[in-house]
């Protein structure tokens, strides 16, 4: 993370000639939002005195109490590399807050320092490395997006096959740019298919890399006249866009999940933290795959987990050990997707992980077998269950899990859950191209 001081930025946006500055922030979606300001109003808004109509941000507040400030987090300034040379852009990412100083309770980066700090009063660090995928589509002639491709590459095909390969390119030396340690990046299963994933790092540093990167490839992928879209599952016949979630505590600098004691090479943290996890799965759903289109994913057939188990043998669970142990054992989420909102993504996770640890919450047995080769009679007798099948059954399974709405605050909570409902039952009239070839016939 970055120490950047008031008169830092100051000298460096005069230095760089930064003409405009965005104060950039999250709403309760996952949505980023700014304000811009120009390089004489940067005193001001250094000093936190720039202020925006909250009840224009859904989920934020009502007219009678729409004054909210932004309050720049110094760490994230930022220069767009993609932005002109002369007359050069920046960011900083802000933190919102109500009139007389008290933290803006609506805001998705607080609720994710509530939950670092109370891990930190435990001791603990928590670090995260996200897998994001995504999806490089054709635009129109009026460049509104498609589902469109031309290509038919898989998994780690390469140009000309792969002809989103210079796109992906370009993001990757765009991101690195703006100080991302790039790990690895290559062609997904499906066609048009993307992933690219940047070092771990502490959880709040994660989430706001997540929302740099997406801004990021969405910027790049339309200059080489694409659409990018995090949409999880923008085709019926092909694989969902998925972010896996990589989890580590630390305690005193070390890795607190390894144990060279254990058969598996895990501690007892780590079984709890996995226990937690698996406890509120289900409520924790609605955030971790937010749309309706997030369960076109959550199916059989297509690598991503219908069912909540773990293993550290096979990809097939919810829950995967990867093989690496010592500093780098870590915890695999296979279930978020690329829609979810990263702040409050992180601190769910984190949350039932801690209240796995704190209450020693046992996981079940790991199963090592194919979870999909099983027939529901199987599994039902190893007592494997099911993710929600809908974005209705998971508001319904959030509703039922106080700790998680705890987590998020009755604020976020009951707004969150009133707008998913609505976005339900817009969907759930809707009549779908699949039921007028299947029925229009028939009947």
């Amino acid at each position: 993370m970055k120490r950047y001081t008031r008169a830092d930025i100051i000298r460096m946006a005069k230095e760089e000639d930064v003409e405009f500055i965005r104060l950039q922030f999250t709403d309760m979606f996952g949505h980023l939002k700014n304000m811009a300001v120009t390089s004489s109003q940067l005193e001001r808004a250094l000093d936190n005195q720039c202020m925006f109509d909250g009840s224009a941000i859904d989920g934020f507040v009502g007219i009678e109490e729409s004054d909210l400030y932004l309050h720049p987090d110094y760490s994230t300034f930022e220069i767009f590399p993609w932005r002109p040379q002369q007359g050069k852009v920046a960011r900083m990412l802000c933190d919102v807050y109500y009139p007389d100083g008290r933290p803006f309770e609506g805001d998705p980066r607080y609720v994710l320092k509530r939950a670092i700090v109370r891990a930190e009063e435990m001791g603990y660090t928590f670090n995260v490395g996200p897998e994001c995928e995504f999806f490089l589509f054709n635009m129109d002639e009026n460049t509104r997006p498609t589902t469109e491709t031309d290509e038919q590459a898989g998994y780690f095909d390469i140009g000309p096959l792969d002809f989103g390969e210079n796109a992906r390119r370009d993001i990757v030396m765009t991101l690195e740019d703006m100080g991302f340690v790039i790990e690895t990046s290559h062609h997904e299963m499906a066609p048009a298919q993307h992933e690219i994933d940047f070092r771990y790092d502490e959880a709040l540093q994660t989430a706001d890399n997540i929302m740099t990167f997406k801004l990021a490839v969405r910027t790049i992928a339309r200059r080489h006249g694409l659409h990018a879209t995090f949409m999880p599952k923008p085709e019926t016949s092909v694989h969902g866009s998925g972010m896996h979630i990589n989890m580590s505590l630390h305690k005193d600098g070390k890795n607190i999940f390894t144990d060279q004691g254990d058969a598996l090479g895990l501690s007892r943290e780590a079984y709890w933290f996995i226990g937690g996890l698996m406890k509120h799965i289900k409520g924790m759903a609605a955030i971790t795959n937010p749309l309706v289109n997030s369960y076109k994913r959550l199916v059989p057939g297509f690598e991503a987990p219908a069912y909540i188990a773990w293993s550290a043998t096979n990809r097939s669970p919810l829950i995967r050990i990867p093989k690496v142990r010592g500093d780098g054992t870590r915890i695999e989420l296979r279930s978020p997707d690329s829609a979810a909102n990263p702040y409050l993504t992180l601190a769910v996770c984190l949350m039932a992980g801690l209240d796995g640890i704190e209450n020693k919450i046992e996981p079940p047995a790991a199963i090592d077998g194919n979870i999909f080769a099983m027939t529901e009679a199987q599994r039902r007798q190893a007592g494997i269950e099911n993710m929600p099948y809908s974005l209705m059954d998971a508001i319904e399974e959030l509703e039922k899990d106080g700790f998680v709405r705890r987590v998020l605050g009755e604020h976020i909570a009951e707004k969150y859950i009133a707008a998913k409902w609505e976005e339900w039952s817009r969907y759930h009239p809707q009549v779908s191209q699949w039921e007028i070839q299947e029925y229009l016939y028939k009947y």
